[in-house]
């Protein structure tokens, strides 16, 4: 379902070596396990974009990135989320930002807030990014069908995690649900509108109004 205006760090590169949901600081052993996840993730995403995702074999993923084929597998369970790895640190990320709002704000304006801050700077996350890597990478998870499949486990995750920080209610997994399909809808037609030809600063108003539309409707229900 978390970056900068490019070198993105979700969709098409860079640094991901601390996980977003830590808080506290890494030891020596973690930082390295987490420099060791990104080097083969980009590995293998950069054989991914050169051939295809079908078209690469975990073992020529491995001799890249200089491991053997088991060593590998205890990183990345499966071959997809070589290429998910990315998203990682995002499964919490609305959870995150429910559990750190400012007192007296409620759980949606925050989720709006940090969603709006993130069209603003192009957050990767949001599909509203026209970085040339990130479109290659997007172009890649969208038209292969193994990994748009695994990425809704992903999100089940994120699903969960903002249940847990609203209160794990009924109701709350509800609107979880609810909030995280808002949200991936959303970044989804961003991405599309940008994958047709147009430029980020182009999309940026429409996806603006689609945002407030989103929220609008779910803070009002179906009905409002």
């Amino acid at each position: 379902m978390s970056g900068e205006k490019p070198g993105p760090r979700t969709a098409a590169g860079g640094d991901a070596a601390a996980p977003a949901s830590s808080g506290a600081p890494m030891s020596l052993r973690e930082r390295k396990k987490q420099l060791t996840y990104q080097a083969v993730s980009d590995a293998a995403i950069a054989l991914f974009l050169e051939r295809g995702f079908d078209q690469v074999s975990v073992a020529e993923i491995a001799a890249a990135a200089d491991i053997s084929k088991p060593t590998l597998f205890r990183y990345f369970p499966a071959k997809e989320d070589l290429a998910l790895h990315r998203f990682a640190d995002h499964e919490d990320e609305s959870a995150r930002v429910v559990a750190g709002r400012a007192e007296g704000e409620s759980p949606l304006d925050a989720l709006r807030r940090h969603y709006l801050d993130g069209l603003e700077r192009r957050d990767p996350v949001t599909g509203l990014c026209d970085v040339p890597q990130v479109l290659a990478f997007h172009r890649l998870l969208y038209g292969t069908p193994s990994l748009v499949a695994r990425l809704f486990a992903y999100q089940s995750r994120a699903e969960a995690a903002l249940a847990r920080a609203l209160g794990d209610r009924a109701t709350d997994r509800l609107a979880a649900g609810q909030i995280v399909a808002v949200l991936r809808i959303l970044s989804l037609e961003n991405w599309q509108r940008i994958s047709e030809g147009r430029s980020a600063d182009q999309v940026y108003a429409d996806a603006v109004e689609a945002a407030e539309q989103g929220f609008v409707q779910l803070r009002s229900g179906l009905e409002g």
